[in-house]
């Protein structure tokens, strides 16, 4: 079967993941009504099968499936579809299923943005006895089970919800799945996440003689949360974090909370902050027509129009949008938000009245920025 097609570039995704949600599809660039046909032809095959539990609909690679790729790229496949993981031999129960397909839609939105993701396209960061010097091909990521390689040191962190670690040019995402409704999280286990990988750029397999380019001591690690749709985001923005603080909220595990939907926009914005010549090239051409910061204004701002303190917001960083609100209704200001008309709904039913808005058209930046 040709790698390019679209019918093993499934099977590789389902391969990842263990096992593939039917929303991933689509992720792949792959219209939903060749989709559906593509789906009918590899179950008729004999390469994939359907899973139907729970209501929980998913697709997993049957032997024939699995041989295809091992015999085609056993390097790329064997950590996969070898021995008695949850990816060769996903279990049933629920939640170990749901995880499953939300890596698989992951997976799909990092394939589709350029993200590298596959074991032989990418250094054994974590593998342990790995003493050379490798050349990172960012934005690259790595999944949380090639992280706990690392052995005991990555048992502080089994109980992280982090799909993975996605390392961009002079910045770090820890990545989660969050779907429509709030995850569960632990303070406490997500802050180690942040903590063990600031001491491996200081002292371990991120350090500057084990990768190039190096992380310096002072790398931004960031929150990368992916949900189904925008109106997710609201409901992270104003969660308090329910019975027990047990669900997401807004803390200081990380220094920065990214959001971005599991659609189309979503992987534009993925692409946005894995580059952050991007992003500062986006963040250039918006303050050309604004005022500089005025510090009179008390509260953290990146430009001034008309005496109106103005925030970009196209990064959708949740903890910084929150702080805007929160010193806006301190100190009785209007403020100003520029960001892409995807945004623009969810951030006007969370500000209210307390600003106004300026969308980017995002098919013009895309067609500017991306093509």
């Amino acid at each position: 079967m040709d790698p390019s097609t679209s019918a093993y570039q499934l099977l590789a995704l389902t391969a990842l993941s263990g096992e593939c949600s039917p929303d991933a599809v689509s992720r792949l660039g792959i219209r939903p009504s060749y989709g559906e046909k593509l789906l009918t032809k590899l179950k008729e095959e004999g390469y994939i099968k359907t899973h139907y539990r729970d209501r929980l609909r998913g697709y997993r690679l049957t032997n024939k499936g699995k041989k295809l790729l091992l015999t085609d790229n056993p390097e790329r496949f064997s950590f996969y579809l070898g021995g008695n993981t949850d990816t060769n031999r996903p279990r049933s129960d629920y939640p170990r299923r749901l995880r499953l397909q939300q890596a698989s839609i992951v997976y799909a939105m990092l394939l589709h943005a350029g993200v590298t993701v596959f074991r032989d396209e990418k250094p054994p960061l974590f593998q342990p006895g790995n003493q050379e010097c490798h050349r990172l091909p960012l934005p690259v990521f790595y999944s949380s089970r090639e992280i706990k390689e690392l052995g005991a040191e990555a048992v502080k962190i089994n109980n992280s919800r982090t799909m993975g670690i996605l390392f961009a040019p002079k910045c770090i995402y820890a990545v989660f799945y969050t779907g429509d409704s709030l995850m569960k999280w632990e303070y406490r286990t997500e802050l180690k996440v942040k903590t063990m990988l600031n001491y491996h750029i200081s002292h371990g397999v991120l350090n500057r003689e084990h990768i190039s380019p190096c992380y310096p001591p002072d790398t931004p690690i960031k929150a990368l949360l992916i949900g189904t749709d925008m109106d997710t985001s609201l409901k992270l923005l104003t969660s308090t974090g329910g019975f027990q603080k047990s669900y997401f909220y807004l803390d200081t595990s990380f220094d920065y909370f990214h959001y971005l939907p599991a659609a189309p926009a979503g992987e534009t914005l993925l692409q946005l902050l894995a580059s952050p010549y991007l992003s500062a090239a986006l963040r250039q051409l918006l303050l050309s027509d604004l005022q500089p910061p005025c510090p009179d204004y008390g509260l953290e701002h990146d430009a001034a129009a008309n005496g109106i303190p103005v925030l970009l917001a196209f990064d959708f960083d949740m903890l910084r949008l929150s702080r805007f609100y929160t010193a806006l209704s301190f100190h009785g200001l209007s403020g100003h938000i520029i960001c892409f008309d995807f945004q623009k709904a969810v951030l006007q039913q969370y500000f209210g009245e307390a600003v106004t808005i300026e969308t980017i058209d995002l098919q013009k930046f895309e067609g500017r920025f991306l093509h």
